[in-house]
């Protein structure tokens, strides 16, 4: 979603430059690097899963894919000052990129700038800012997903719609001070580059900087369930009358199996599959087919209290319903009056993992679980706000992949994405319902959810819709787990750049990525919303 917050880590971005520049050769694979000899063509891209060709005559079965692009040193330019970078070049189309580099913990001090080709009218965008900062939305230190030796640095993704073409630089900043919210991609997003002592050569960037472009590939004819405007859900007026609007507001397998935390719980994902068969090799093409395997049915069967086995959407229940579920699910470990009149939303409609197409290969095989939900966070993706709803399922894949493939993460960060038509979807494996670990808040991962809004939100305001979502689903999940969304809890830092390790933190039920960690997630003006978020969650859970 990945937001990230208010004391950000960044520095206030300059203007975006637009240097006109030659566009490479239609038909060019291997383009010429600025020192004008030939690039070597594993610099033009290698699938890193599946090799399902180019997206000529693309069926709904084609499995995405990810490019990597090692950059190069640049000649140096005196307007942009960029030394690191990819000259204009035609690649294999993909539709969501972003910077990769080897150390985790090391951070970029500079602007990333990308311009793209489009692949239907051949026309390039102009220069466009990445966000620098992402991994604060990794998993906590001490987790065995942070020490898995797989997980690497990151800008945060960029949505650019299908392209053929990429240019980039890589702009080291001098020290800059503090930054301001602004808008660095073009689309609300308020993080900016960070700046350092020295940032002005080449050696104080991160080392193994490379460009990931990914394809997020088609899903099952049938399973995006992403497109369709939300339905009204039944039962609104029933715990509580719905607010009025704001004003202003418009309507990689094979790998180790990580070991559980501690105090928490492991699941293997594979425990009541059966015999289906081994998982695809790494790099083996794996066609979307109707057919389910081991690792789909496990992520479906997380949902089996809810929904049948591969249903692609968890429909909306009532209160009424939803208050009868409830008591199924926690049965005993319900006091008598939380059985009668139980706090909690009702259940909103969410699109699962098969409804929006994810390959279950790309996760790792087990379930990561913590033993309650305290608290929400919410984040913004950061990729940009130039989507249609109908495209989200799509970025929802391509985030998938980028976290998995590109980040080593053992699946996606957040708990659950809202599209800005007020869609919900199904992040991280391993049951809506349940306290699924996430990897969206570096240092409150344990005894939280992460919530991302699919889009940037520094300078632009989020939808109604969206935000309403948020509060539909903030209100059902920590409802689940007894919690008052108006209230505080007690959470204990896991390690980040605002708390310690083991400090004990009096955090709202729900909050912004920045109230966690020191970074402008979820972005100025989704933050701002998010008193109306929680007013309207007790609503919905009759407060």
């Amino acid at each position: 979603m990945r937001g990230i917050l208010a004391s950000s880590i960044g520095v206030t971005c300059a203007a975006a430059l637009a240097l006109p520049l030659a566009p490479p050769a239609a038909a060019s694979v291997s383009s010429v690097s600025s020192a004008g000899t030939p690039a070597p063509v594993a610099d033009v891209a290698t699938r890193t899963v599946g090799t399902a060709g180019a997206r000529t005559g693309a069926r709904a079965d084609v499995p995405g894919s990810t490019q990597s692009l090692p950059l190069r040193p640049l000649t140096r330019d005196r307007a942009s000052g960029a030394v690191l970078g990819l000259t204009p070049r035609t690649v294999r189309t993909f539709s969501l990129l972003g910077v990769v580099w080897e150390d985790p913990s090391v951070d970029l001090h500079g602007r990333v700038q990308v311009r793209t080709r489009a692949a239907s009218t051949g026309d390039w965008t102009d220069w466009q800012d990445v966000e620098t900062h992402y991994t604060q939305h990794g998993a906590d230190p001490d987790s065995s997903e942070a020490a898995s030796g797989k997980a690497r640095g990151a800008t945060a993704p960029l949505w650019v719609g299908e392209s053929d073409g990429v240019e980039v630089r890589v702009l080291p900043e001098p020290d800059a001070g503090e930054p301001e919210d602004v808008d660095p991609v073009g689309t609300g997003s308020d993080e900016g580059a960070s700046g350092g002592e020295g940032a002005g050569e080449v050696s104080t960037l991160p080392a193994g900087m490379r460009l990931d472009l990914v394809d997020p590939g088609e899903a099952e004819p049938g399973e995006s369930a992403g497109g369709a405007e939300p339905q009204a859900e039944p039962g609104e007026s029933a715990g509580g009358a719905e607010p009025q609007a704001e004003p202003g507001e418009s309507g990689e397998s094979g790998a180790p199996e990580p070991q559980a935390e501690p105090g928490e719980s492991a699941e293997g994902a594979e425990g009541a599959e059966g015999a289906e068969g081994a998982e695809p090799a790494e790099g083996a093409e794996v066609p979307r087919t109707g057919v389910m395997t081991a690792a789909a049915k496990a992520a479906s069967a997380a949902n089996s209290a809810l929904v049948p086995l591969g249903a692609t959407q968890i429909p909306s229940l009532t209160a009424e319903e939803t208050r009868e579920e409830l008591v199924a699910l926690r049965g005993t470990g319900l006091t008598e009056q939380q059985q009668a009149k139980p706090y909690i939303g009702p259940r909103p409609s969410i699109v699962t993992r098969r409804g929006w197409g994810a390959d279950e290969s790309l996760r790792e095989k087990s379930f990561v679980y913590t033993s309650k939900v305290k608290a929400a966070f919410v984040h913004h993706t950061a990729s940009g706000n130039s989507y249609s709803c109908s495209q989200a399922p799509s970025l929802i894949r391509g985030f998938y992949r980028y976290h998995t493939k590109s980040l080593g993460w053992r699946d996606i960060g957040y708990n659950f994405l809202v599209d800005k038509c007020g869609r919900i979807y199904e992040g991280r494996a391993g049951g809506v319902a349940k306290p699924v670990k996430g990897a969206h808040t570096m240092g409150f991962n344990s005894k939280t959810t992460g919530i991302a809004v699919i889009g940037s939100y520094g300078s632009k305001k989020p939808s109604s819709k969206a935000v309403k979502a948020v509060a539909r689903l903030t209100a059902w999940k920590l409802g689940l787990h007894g919690m008052n969304p108006k209230k505080k809890t007690s959470l204990t830092s896991g390690g980040g750049n605002l708390y310690a390790k083991g400090k004990k933190v009096k955090m709202k039920v729900i909050s912004g990525h920045r109230d966690g960690f020191n970074t402008s997630c979820p972005g100025g003006k989704l933050h701002k919303k998010l008193g109306s978020v929680r007013s309207k969650a007790a609503g919905y859970q009759g407060r």
